[in-house]
């Protein structure tokens, strides 16, 4: 029986260690926290999960709460400019082929530690310093890193080719609340988003949270704009607080929806920001011995595309069929390189496209898309279901001659030859 450690106890390392144990393999998950202490504690993000990831997890059982959660059938984007004033002509909206869900990943990850451990896995509970990599590598087959929190996520160099950042591109903030009323101009199940030029966006999402179902309000902001004001604070009542006054000059429509919410309990407010950045994959800790980033610890991706939590359901899905592949012959480095390849061949795409939604000077062919989207919903529509799966932008959108090849042929003219 193969062993294997794996180093935190999100989306992707739990899945992995979940899928490795049903096959009989000796998994070791190292988590900082307990079950308990993931309940009653902050929450980690807005974890929204699109359909081809929540396959994923259906097809290996851990679909535990598909029934208590609201599903998410569709999503908006509406600009406003100037603050204040609302465009539904500039709207683009559709419908999602498959609805996508957000569920509490302190409910999610506190009970997939739990059923890890009742199906034969070991969790040891405690944090990793990267100095401690290489014993803990010694005493295992394959090693894996499943967290960039802090010097964790150091042990990997960056890859410059790949992130173009250096710093945080959107400051950050998200309340879990109850008691905010639907949109009427909306199905009640839709994704709202608000994009203020210069300034940042503002999320509204169903969500699953502890107490049953809820909404997430998250806040992007642009750093030094208006929606950089988080720094002073704390708590999920003071996070709601500042929404609001945000919301009255912003989005009055939305404060309006969201004037009587209530924090879902005392940990319901994240503040904060990160660099998007594309780490090496394989980490040599001590002379000839390795270990391997997956998800967030190797590729972390800004929230504004949702693209998390699906990278990491991805992630652990391909791992998970390139170590049942292997069989007994041993995870060396070459391995683990070609074993991150099979996952970037997906995750190129939803970086490429983050990293375009985030640039303030986004390339004027993205603009001319999204313009064509808010008057044809074929287009909208298609746009919208690129977030479960980034990789159909290629064909299209991140090119500027096919994005207009595309514009062309919805249009109805012929493409203009060179």
């Amino acid at each position: 029986m193969r062993r294997i450690a794996i180093v935190g106890a999100g989306q992707a390392g739990l899945q992995l260690a979940l899928g490795l144990r049903e096959r009989g393999y000796d998994v070791t998950v190292v988590a900082a926290r307990t079950p308990q202490e993931v309940r009653a504690g902050r929450v980690l993000s807005t974890q929204l999960m699109y359909g081809p990831a929540l396959a994923l997890e259906r097809r290996a059982g851990l679909n535990l709460w598909d029934q208590q959660t609201p599903p998410i059938d569709g999503v908006v984007i509406s600009p406003v400019d100037p603050p204040g004033a609302r465009m539904p002509e500039r709207a683009v909206g559709a419908r999602l082929d498959a609805p996508a869900q957000s569920v509490d990943q302190r409910v999610k990850t506190a009970r997939w530690l739990e059923l890890f451990e009742e199906r034969g896995g070991r969790v040891e509970y405690r944090p990793v310093a990267a100095e401690e990599l290489s014993e803990l590598a010694s005493g295992y087959e394959l090693t894996l890193l499943a967290t960039g929190h802090g010097p964790l996520g150091e042990v990997f160099g960056r890859d410059e080719r790949h992130s173009p950042y250096e710093r945080p591109q959107r400051v950050l903030a998200c309340v879990y609340v109850h008691g905010v009323r639907p949109d009427p101009e909306l199905p009640p199940s839709f994704l709202r988003m608000s994009a203020f030029p210069g300034a940042g966006e503002f999320f509204v999402l169903p969500a699953l949270t502890g107490s049953g179902p809820c909404v997430i309000l998250l806040w992007e902001g642009n750093p030094g704009g208006p929606f950089d004001c988080w720094q002073n604070v704390s708590g999920p009542g003071a996070t709601l607080e500042r929404s609001w006054e945000l919301l009255r000059s912003y989005a009055p429509w939305e404060y309006e929806l969201c004037a009587h919410a209530e924090p879902t309990d005392p940990g319901a407010a994240l503040t904060g920001s990160l660099t998007p950045v594309v780490r090496h994959p394989v980490a040599e800790v001590a002379p000839g011995s390795y270990v391997l980033g997956m998800a967030d610890a190797v590729v972390l991706n800004d929230p504004i595309t949702g693209q998390g939590s699906n990278n990491a359901a991805r992630c652990a899905d391909r791992y998970l069929t390139s170590i049942l592949e292997r069989g007994e012959r041993p995870f060396d480095r070459a391995w683990m390189h070609e074993t991150f390849a099979g996952w970037w061949e997906h995750a190129r795409h939803t970086t490429a496209f983050t990293n375009m939604v985030l640039d303030a000077a986004r390339p004027r062919h993205f603009e001319h898309v999204m313009a064509a989207a808010a008057r044809h919903p074929a287009l909208a529509h298609r746009y919208v279901n690129g977030f479960a799966d980034p990789a159909d932008y290629q064909d299209w959108l991140m090119d500027a001659d096919r994005a207009e090849a595309c514009l062309a042929a919805v249009a109805g003219r012929s493409v203009p030859q060179p």
